[in-house]
């Protein structure tokens, strides 16, 4: 993998070059299938509304279920990303998608300097995994704004990603839109095939979150042990749920919650969406 070292700075270093912006909103988008991409169906459309609604970025990060690293935190500093088409079993129409952004490379290297808890490193070899263009090929169908990653480094604690998250704060006062893209809860051994009810878990694991995020108790999320004890279930492996941490490490308590697509699909996916400083 080809990967930068990058030596954390100030914040006033790292975005001398960016301009200030109004301050963007945040989000995270329960992704579930694949097929959402080229599926017209109620969370398609939500999403193509919450894009929609949000002002125009100047930059989107995404941090996807679907980039996961072990021992160190990449982020994507590529001028063009690439689709990265990774699944199997799927209709070839779904291969045939490609989602053209151009990169943020500059934003991408302010990011990475602004964190300290954490060494960043610059990678070149990425791109967009489907966590992160199956959502927004149908929010921002356009493909004009710059999109980048972040990786989550499974090696770290769902503590240690919050941590991280609210040092990426200030992107968004430089109007980058930071975006997990995971789902609350995520089981694929338990899945119901067809139009099955949702597992007892599966819904006391999503309420809590929801309860907790409503309650502003951003904290509780970052120990999603002591949240649930449903979690072994709802999450037998957390990639699926450390996305939710980062736009709630980069909200405040003037930040309107808005929740969109809450339903729970074939019995152990939730899609429970929601935007934090904005409409839904």
């Amino acid at each position: 993998m080809n990967t930068e070292t990058v030596t954390p700075t100030t914040t006033r270093v790292a975005f001398k070059d960016l301009p200030s912006t109004p301050r963007m909103p945040t989000l995270f988008v329960g992704h579930g299938s694949p097929l959402n991409a080229i599926t017209d169906n109620a969370y398609s459309r939500e999403w193509h509304k919450v894009g929609a609604s949000l002002p125009t970025p100047s930059a989107i990060l995404c941090v996807s279920a679907h980039w996961m690293t072990r021992g160190t935190t990449l982020v994507h500093i590529g001028a063009r990303p690439k689709t990265i088409h990774d699944f199997g079993g799927f209709p070839q129409e779904l291969f045939a998608q490609h989602y053209p952004p151009p990169g943020a490379p500059a934003v991408a290297q302010a990011a990475i300097e602004l964190v300290r808890s954490s060494h960043l490193k610059g990678d070149t070899e990425w791109g967009l995994d489907h966590g992160a263009w199956s959502v927004l090929i149908k929010m921002f169908p356009k493909a004009d704004i710059p999109v980048f990653q972040l990786s989550l480094d499974l090696g770290k604690p769902p503590s240690d990603h919050y941590a991280l998250a609210q040092e990426l704060k200030p992107l968004r006062e430089k109007g980058v839109l930071i975006v997990g893209s995971g789902n609350l809860v995520h089981n694929l051994m338990a899945l119901v095939r067809g139009t099955g009810a949702a597992h007892d878990w599966a819904e006391d694991f999503d309420g809590r979150a929801a309860d907790a995020i409503s309650r502003r108790d951003f904290g509780a999320l970052a120990r999603p042990l002591s949240l649930a004890r449903t979690l072994p279930l709802a999450h037998p492996t957390l990639e699926h749920y450390l996305p939710v941490l980062f736009p709630l490490g980069v909200a405040d308590d003037r930040d309107e919650l808005s929740f969109f697509n809450t339903g729970i699909e074939m019995g152990s996916i939730s899609m429970r969406s929601f935007v934090l400083g904005g409409t839904a």
